[in-house]
């Protein structure tokens, strides 16, 4: 099947990709004390070098006390910010565009076990699952400094160079866990029995994140249904509680919804064969990323638990594509793996295609 509409230029605001291909965020613990290194600054400058449109930096996160959960993780300020620019410095180079995602893990400490917060955890209930409390809840203060942070960091991406912004609105962090019921049982205006209630949080980081980057630069939200927490989880049920949860995030200032599944091809409601991102462009009327075990035979989670994958076939995803069921594709795995996988696709050269190994992880490739 062509390739041609992976390849079609795509305009966001004043920002136009040279193609569909979008780098997913994926975390890599490659950066000391928070602060990218050289290495972190080639490893994304070779995907810039291999035709990615978009690449979408590793979570990187906001001045909070809390606010990763591995000391290898990077950081979004201060000292690390001179770093960023140089990682920058060498996208451009290479020609291409990068966005970095702006991150808070809440009270999801999963990742780094030998790794001890610097100060109080932050999430809307202390909860880590529902029904199981472990922290204080953010009181109102604690509210205020962490959106506040997110505006910091959102104005310190324009200072630097970056071409675009990605909040991590996904995945059981921070953003998440507000709102989420399971994990956000406040009865103040930050929580409530509503989506609309509980998307109050997220509403005010979009408008500190929009404030933060001005009119022009594109912000992009990376949300999910599933949670880390509970693979089965999810916020809206049905297409009219999709509306609920998202219009007020694209009213905030949202240019693009970043629509995580854990297998993109997956229906996400009864009686339709849209997914995730075709949903939410059908109903929010803005552009949408695909993301989900794209271009490989294996689903991503499996990949922690030691599974390889082998390359899979795209024509469904660019059936999708060309239907305009969504606008853009985020891919994973095979990026990780391959930083010459979109030339290769463009190319036709499929044979050399690689596979994807969990050793891929260990390394910057």
């Amino acid at each position: 099947m062509s390739v041609d509409a992976l390849f079609q230029p795509f305009k966001i605001k004043n920002l136009t990709l040279p193609n569909r291909i979008v780098m997913a965020p994926m975390t890599r613990s490659f950066s000391p004390n928070g602060i990218p290194t050289s290495d972190v600054a080639g490893y994304y400058r070779r995907r810039a070098e291999g035709g990615v449109g978009l690449i979408v930096t590793e979570g990187t996160v906001i001045e909070r006390p809390a606010a990763r959960n591995d000391a290898n993780v990077p950081v979004f300020h201060g000292e690390a910010l001179p770093q960023w620019k140089s990682v920058v410095d060498e996208v451009h180079a290479a020609g291409g565009l990068i966005a970095p995602q702006i991150w808070h893990v809440g009270s999801a400490r999963g990742q780094g076990a030998d790794w001890t917060p610097l100060g109080k955890v932050d999430s809307p209930s202390g909860f880590t699952l529902p029904g199981k409390a472990k922290y204080e809840p953010m009181t109102e203060e604690d509210v205020a400094d962490t959106i506040a942070a997110f505006g910091k960091s959102a104005r310190a991406a324009r200072e630097v160079g970056f071409d675009a912004v990605e909040i991590h609105g996904a995945h059981g962090y921070l953003i998440d866990q507000f709102f989420w019921g399971g994990l956000n049982a406040r009865e103040d205006r930050w929580g409530g029995p509503t989506i609309a209630d509980r998307t109050r949080f997220g509403v005010e980081v979009v408008k500190a994140i929009r404030e933060g980057v001005g009119d022009d630069i594109p912000v992009i939200l990376r949300l999910s249904q599933w949670k880390q927490q509970d693979y089965a989880a999810r916020i809206a049920e049905t297409p009219d509680q999709l509306v609920e949860w998202l219009a007020p995030l694209s009213d905030a200032g949202v240019d693009v919804f970043h629509c995580s599944q854990r297998r993109f091809w997956e229906p996400e409601f009864e009686g339709s064969d849209l997914n995730f991102a075709g949903w939410t462009k059908k109903l929010i009327g803005k552009p949408t990323i695909t993301v989900g075990s794209v271009g490989l035979d294996g689903e991503f989670i499996a990949a922690f638990g030691g599974e390889g994958s082998r390359p899979a076939s795209l024509d469904g995803l660019i059936r999708r594509l060309e239907n305009e069921e969504f606008d853009l594709v985020a891919v994973g795995r095979a990026l990780l793996a391959d930083p010459q996988w979109v030339n290769k696709i463009r190319d036709g050269r499929t044979s050399e295609l690689q596979n994807f190994e969990r050793e891929a992880l260990a390394t910057l490739s």
